[in-house]
Formats: C-alpha cells, sequence, structure tokens
C-alpha cells in the first residue's frame, strides 16, 4: 500500500526503514533513511502509526 504519494513509498518501504535505525516514532527519521522528506504532510499520521508498529 502507498503511504506517501509525494515521494512514491510503500508501507514496507516505511517499515523496513523504521526498523533498520535507532528506534524512533519519528515518520521524518524513516523518511530521512530512505533519502527523502515528507513534501505535502497528508502522510505523517499514517506513517506515523506504521513507525510506532514497527
Amino acid at each position: 500500500m502507498i503511504v506517501c504519494v509525494c515521494n512514491a513509498l510503500g508501507e514496507r518501504q516505511v517499515r523496513a526503514a523504521a526498523r533498520s535505525g535507532t528506534p524512533t516514532a519519528c515518520p521524518i527519521a524513516a523518511y530521512a533513511r530512505l533519502g527523502c522528506k515528507p513534501r505535502c504532510g497528508q502522510c505523517l499520521s499514517h506513517a506515523r502509526e506504521i513507525v510506532r508498529a514497527a
């Protein structure tokens, strides 16, 4: 499932990025690990849920 349309990030990518680094509930840190940053911000609430669950 697509989480971030602006960056074309899927749920699996965000979950893997959240697991790969220092534990944090910040989706912006997970995006940074993927080499991007949120643009419009519409995805942040859903991305935050994914990162917390990971």
